[in-house]
């Protein structure tokens, strides 16, 4: 009793909720603040000749960097920082998150994100323990945020980088083998993800998942958030479109708890428009990873596809985008969505299983 007594005081707080949906989704607005941003910086400055975001700013290591490259290259205490303001750690635990992210984020490689996770949130409890227990407080808590930060990440962050790496890389292979099948697997997965209260895009990130698997990801989440966006516009008008178009799904969480029928349309559509992805446009999202599990959120997964086709991130090799390519993007991401649920929930509406008022946002 005294222990919990003391997690207590500490607000330390062992749950599903704590660690895997309030820090990943924080982890993911660090991802998406850091890294994210600076890809899209970095490819609008190329693409549209933009002297200043082009032009080298700052020199670290011999290594030259624009504005986009340094948002980018800070993803790693972005991703850290963030994830202990989500675990509400106080001020020097904080702050010495960011050494804790830099070295997680280098030592996990391409699954940096998932080691990231993991090492922060093991760092922040630990320093949340000792925070404030002593009198040379500001020694000792970021000394044991920092030592126990990196030394886990030393011993941890590379292997789990390589085994999110290998499940990444699995599912990419069984998407090129497979479209169809894992066209519709990947997008209805990662497309109920994006609406359930759980970072779709802090696993993608993961997963370091692009390419077809990544196309597939992103036609899921575009599908839930235009399916729920125009399919509850008669109860949300406007204000309920750009919401959930351009906002997040997740707002039907409770209508779908009261009635899950009405996630059957978008469902429905994501199974439809992934295979259609992988299979008709070869739609490969090769930008950074996170945006395949954005959606339209803020349009980061058309971005996402964009900037992938111009300046991948993965390795691919860069295209010059053709007339059927952006058709294929905007079926994807926006028409079919749109049409599917439109026709599916009015079908719905019809036979009773969505009642007036169902889909409204409280």
């Amino acid at each position: 009793m005294k222990f919990k007594a003391f997690l207590k005081r500490k607000n330390i707080e062992i749950s599903f909720k704590r660690y895997f949906v309030d820090a990943m989704g924080a982890m993911a607005q660090g991802l998406f603040c850091t890294l994210l941003i600076g890809t899209i910086l970095n490819t609008i400055g190329s693409q549209f000749h933009i002297g200043f975001l082009t032009a080298t700013v700052a020199t670290v290591n011999g290594v030259d960097y624009t504005i986009g490259g340094l948002a980018s290259a800070m993803v790693g205490p972005a991703m850290a920082v963030a994830i202990g303001y989500a675990l509400q750690a106080p001020p020097l635990v904080l702050f010495s998150l960011i050494p804790v992210g830099i070295a997680t984020n280098a030592l996990g490689g391409a699954g940096g994100p998932l080691a990231v996770l993991i090492v922060a949130i093991v760092a922040a409890e630990l320093g949340k323990l000792v925070s404030r227990e002593t009198k040379v407080d500001i020694l000792v808590t970021p000394l044991v945020t920092i030592l126990t930060g990196i030394g886990l990440a030393y011993l941890i962050a590379a292997p789990i980088g390589y085994a999110a790496n290998w499940l990444g890389r699995l599912v990419m292979l069984a998407t090129e083998l497979q479209p169809l099948w894992m066209g519709i697997l990947v997008s209805v997965i990662v497309g109920i993800l994006l609406t359930l209260p759980v970072s779709s895009a802090a696993i993608c990130a993961a997963l370091s998942l692009t390419g077809l698997a990544g196309g597939a990801a992103v036609a899921g989440c575009c599908a839930q958030m235009v399916g729920f966006a125009v399919m509850s516009f008669r109860e949300n008008r406007w204000g309920g479109l750009v919401s959930q178009g351009l906002g997040t799904s997740m707002l039907q969480m409770g209508n779908i708890v009261n009635n899950p029928r009405i996630w059957i349309p978008p469902i429905v559509a994501s199974a439809i428009t992934g295979p259609i992805a992988t299979c008709v446009f070869r739609l490969e999202m090769n930008g950074a990873p996170v945006n395949a599990g954005m959606g339209t959120c803020g349009l980061c997964g058309p971005i996402g596809v964009w900037t992938g086709w111009l300046s991948p991130t993965n390795g691919a090799a860069p295209i010059v985008p053709t007339a059927f390519d952006w058709i294929g993007l905007a079926l994807v991401c926006i028409v079919l969505p749109a049409l599917i649920c439109l026709g599916l929930g009015w079908l719905l509406r019809k036979i009773g299983w969505i009642k007036e008022g169902d889909l409204a946002l409280k």
